[in-house]
């Protein structure tokens, strides 16, 4: 047993000797510390040049320490400004929005009315065939074109049925009368609850009591009173 643990720690010192001679034989592996080459000296025109820039910035660079107190009060007000004007570009489209809201009103505007009594005529006939979806997106698409025509300032593409019910410088009558059919249309889209005849009939009323004359309105059968649902 002792000859065969002898034998045993013999070769695996026999192995150990040959393994680092072959490492010590490998040229790629550095084992004694070399000197490293000094950098190559920087040529003669780029110290030229070295120094000349230092001349020319140096008087600068004092300048600019001298006026560090005044400068920095300069950057923080171009900063600000700065600030502002981002600020500025971020809310203006909502200032404009508020100020278009709050203009004065006509209290004049009403459509044509012999283009009123057609745009009705135009939903009813929808409406009799049970299409009172397309009727009263009919009324809401119309007004909508009305509205653009007399006041093109006023919306924009991404204006929504319910801000422009909501805008004062509409006339009080434009705004039930737009809040009503909007009212119902948004109620179609988004809560999958069909207008149906009443919603018609609503809309319906909304619409001729803002674009026709009362004697009109109250003289044709089978109106419902307009309301907001």
């Amino acid at each position: 047993m002792a000859n065969d643990a002898q034998e045993q720690g013999g070769n695996d010192s026999a192995s150990f000797d040959a393994a680092w001679k072959d490492v010590r034989g490998d040229e790629d592996i550095q084992f004694t510390a070399t000197t490293p080459e000094p950098p190559e000296e920087l040529p003669q025109w780029w110290k030229d040049f070295l120094e000349w820039l230092t001349d020319v910035l140096s008087p600068v660079a004092e300048i600019v320490v001298a006026a560090w107190p005044v400068l920095r009060i300069v950057l923080l007000v171009l900063l600000a400004i700065g600030v502002l004007a981002l600020l500025w570009m971020m809310l203006a489209p909502y200032v404009d929005n508020w100020r278009r809201a709050k203009a004065v009103p006509d209290d004049e505007w009403r459509p044509e009315e012999g283009a009123a009594r057609q745009l009705l005529d135009e939903a009813e006939a929808l409406a009799k065939k049970g299409l009172f979806n397309d009727a009263v997106h009919l009324l809401l698409f119309r007004s909508i074109e009305d509205i653009e025509r007399r006041r093109p300032e006023l919306l924009r593409p991404s204006s929504t049925s319910r801000e422009i019910g909501n805008f004062e410088s509409l006339p009080e009558n434009a705004r039930t009368m737009f809040g009503v059919i909007a009212g119902h249309v948004e109620r179609g889209i988004f809560a999958a609850m069909p207008i149906g005849e009443e919603g018609w009939a609503a809309s319906r009323d909304a619409y001729g009591a803002f674009a026709l004359s009362d004697t009109w309105r109250n003289n044709t059968p089978g109106r419902v009173k307009a309301s907001a649902g």
